[in-house]
């Protein structure tokens, strides 16, 4: 395998779609994820002969180390929309190396504009102890969930969807979040599914964030509007950068490789 010169960001699906896409047309890359389950889910292409996957997170000396010791030509950010500190790390660490940075952006979903919309957790929180009781559902992942733990009776209200990665049911637990209302297994999720989440607890607020068509944002707006459910939507950051098929072609046009069948 020759030395890859490209660094990509990201355990997401945006991610795993670039490392496929590079498999595939030959191209030699470094995939950097924070979780040994991103690693997981990169295991097909570990034995591609152009992929590398890297573990664990990386703040901005980690990545500029990186970038110079491998002579990294580019950097592509394909992390969560809502990572914004690992964002502003990759950025920085490129601007310190003087090496391109490529932000590419989750596409949104026909069904964004949907729900109620707020700037961040704490303002749904704070909308929901305003709000009369009912069960919560929230699909926001599991880093930002001990904020949730400010909401009134979080453990008799509330059902928390996440992966089913290591560690992550024991971090929900401890915060105090009942282990029958703790569904671990991987998204996105189809429309029945979601319904089925929906009314196994009884929810009237569905949380998510902004997450587009690769996050299932769509079919979890269908499912809340089918159960009756008011969907509370926090916004995704204002980013800028490029679509998943720009990237791709760049990658075909800069550095070349075997299309598909060649």
């Amino acid at each position: 395998m020759s030395e890859a010169k490209i660094l990509i960001f990201g355990g997401t699906t945006e991610g795993r779609q670039l490392a496929a896409f590079c498999a595939a047309h030959k191209i030699p890359v470094y995939v950097s994820v924070a979780t040994d389950y991103g690693g997981e889910l990169l295991e097909d292409l570990k034995h591609s002969g152009t992929v590398q996957v890297l573990t664990g997170r990386k703040e901005e000396n980690a990545i500029a180390a990186f970038i110079r010791q491998h002579q990294i030509t580019c950097v592509i950010d394909a992390t969560h929309p809502y990572a914004v500190e690992v964002g502003r790390n990759i950025a920085a660490a490129c601007k310190t190396c003087g090496v391109r940075s490529i932000r590419v952006l989750r596409e949104s979903s026909d069904s964004d504009g949907n729900g109620t919309y707020f700037d961040d957790i704490d303002a749904v929180i704070d909308f929901l102890n305003i709000s009369p009781d009912g069960n919560i559902l929230i699909t926001t992942g599991s880093k930002d969930l001990a904020r949730f733990c400010r909401l009134r009776r979080f453990s008799d209200r509330c059902a928390v969807r996440v992966l089913p990665a290591e560690g992550v049911v024991e971090k929900c637990t401890a915060l105090g979040f009942a282990p029958e209302n703790i569904i671990a297994e991987k998204g996105p999720f189809s429309e029945a599914q979601n319904i089925a989440h929906l009314r196994q607890y009884g929810v009237k607020y569905l949380v998510t964030k902004e997450s587009g068509r690769a996050g299932g944002f769509a079919e979890k707006a269908c499912a809340a509007k089918a159960c009756g459910a008011s969907l509370l939507v926090i916004r995704r950051p204002r980013d800028s950068g490029i679509s998943l098929e720009e990237a791709e072609h760049m990658l075909i046009e800069e550095y070349g490789g075997k299309s598909h069948g060649t």
